[in-house]
């Protein structure tokens, strides 16, 4: 017995309402599903590999799956992906073999797939869309300062470098920009040239000395090609108020193999050892929203970034029912990251008001509870904080709210700055905020209250 499994065999048996147990990390075995029987080890390691058999529609699904998923699955994907889907499909081998499919009812069930892949049967019936849901509902694009720069926050900026990824997770909060259209939306599209948009992003930052911290994200950075992430951050760099620099990508988990390329590592590692010289406090977040997705080439990705000088890889997940919105979930997850892949658990995001994500969203007091219930067990700086992102304010810790009317299911929040837009609005500090709870979590009053408003 392993020393791991012993300590399996030996877990609390002191009635905690969460044991913990370490456990080693698995690739799933890739060969049990029929159209991917002969790949070997190296193709799969492969990123160009695992970009070329991405899967991007339902005839390749099933050519990957076999007959372990039945018709009535691929009925319920094709009515999404017609009536109701906001991003398009798009998963990477990778990602798709940390769900379980030995049957249609495990793969419904699996809660990787609920979030990759969505389908009909998954929405919310009576209400799928919030009435107060938006495209863009965070308002990032009013606040750009150049296009793909959002100057929300007094001294952060968000840079959107591009508006693809590896892979289209079906909750984007940026569903209106990122990705192809949709039957049911047509995206928006960034329409300077790559070099320009970057050009006119730096321009401002040197003309913005109170800009201290840049998330570079996109999409998904691991979609710029290499040479012009890499000269962007070194651009990035040679301001001397930028302190701080954040790569968003969802591709540590989802497509590990890219950030494991000798091309990339070594660039990484000139990026990271000028970054220790000048200061600069250069990290990688990304997105994991499951245990399941936490194998060992997501570790080696991670713990290869901090060899090679990356201050720190953190995860920001996103909170979804059906999901990961228990106790154990989430906790299993940290425990994954933090103790086998070297990656601090640092926030969970209740699930932006998009239209189609109610059956997705948690309300607020379930968010409290949640944030309540992992307490104690990590330690405390890598207990992941769980946030609201309120329009027009920002991250707030979920007990942060001023007011909540827990009928209707609206909570009020206050903030302590202007974002990029409100510089001349003498109310934005004074302004209680709203947000709303998923309808469908309401109590029967306020669930009429809501029927009695539609037109």
């Amino acid at each position: 017995m392993t020393a791991i499994q012993d300590a399996v065999s030996t877990a609390d048996t002191f009635g905690q309402p969460y044991s913990y147990a370490r456990r080693e990390l698995v690739e799933p075995d890739w060969r049990r599903f029929p159209g991917w029987r002969d790949v070997t080890a190296a193709q799969w390691r492969d990123a160009q590999w695992q970009r070329v058999h991405c899967v991007r529609n339902i005839k390749q699904l099933r050519a990957v799956l076999g007959d372990l998923v039945g018709e009535e699955f691929y009925e319920d994907l094709a009515a999404d992906q017609r009536e109701l889907a906001t991003m398009s499909m798009l998963l990477p081998p990778q990602m798709l073999n940390t769900m379980r499919a030995g049957s249609t009812g495990e793969f419904y069930a699996d809660p990787v797939r609920r979030y990759m892949l969505p389908v009909r049967g998954d929405r919310e019936p009576e209400w799928p869309s919030h009435p107060h849901s938006e495209r863009d509902s965070l308002h990032e694009a009013e606040m750009w300062v150049a296009e793909g720069l959002t100057h929300r926050y007094p001294t952060k900026v968000l840079a959107e470098l591009i508006s693809t990824c590896p892979q289209y997770c079906g909750h984007c909060t940026r569903m209106d920009l990122v990705g192809n259209s949709t039957e049911q939306v047509t995206k928006h599209k960034l329409e300077l040239k790559p070099v320009d948009r970057q050009d006119a992003m730096i321009d401002y930052l040197r003309r913005t000395p109170g800009v201290r911290d840049v998330v570079v994200s996109g999409g998904d950075v691991a979609n710029v090609p290499w040479h012009q992430l890499e000269s962007f951050l070194m651009r990035l760099m040679d301001i001397e108020t930028v302190r701080d620099i954040r790569l968003a990508t969802k591709a540590l988990a989802g497509l590990p193999q890219h950030w494991l390329q000798p091309k990339v590592v070594e660039g990484l590692q000139r990026v990271a050892v000028t970054a220790g010289r000048r200061g600069v406090n250069l990290a990688i977040h990304t997105h994991v929203n499951h245990a399941q997705s936490v194998t060992p080439l997501v570790a080696e990705a991670a713990r290869t970034a901090l060899e090679v000088g990356v201050r720190d890889v953190r995860n920001q997940g996103v909170l979804m029912r059906g999901v990961n919105a228990t106790p154990a979930a989430l906790l299993d997850l940290c425990f994954a990251l933090q103790d086998e892949a070297n990656v601090l658990p640092y926030y969970f995001y209740m699930c932006d008001m998009i239209p189609n994500a109610e059956h997705w969203r948690v309300a607020v007091w379930e968010a409290q509870e949640l944030q309540h219930a992992i307490m104690g067990y990590l330690p405390g700086y890598a207990t992941p904080r769980i946030v609201c992102d309120v329009p027009y304010v920002g991250k707030r810790w979920v007990h942060q709210l001023a007011d909540y009317d827990r009928e209707r299911g609206i909570s009020y929040w206050t903030k302590n700055y202007r974002t990029g837009i409100e510089h001349a609005d003498p109310e934005a500090l004074a302004r209680r905020y709203p947000y709303y709870d998923p309808i469908a979590t309401l109590p029967e009053e306020g669930r009429a209250w809501w029927n009695s408003q539609r037109g």
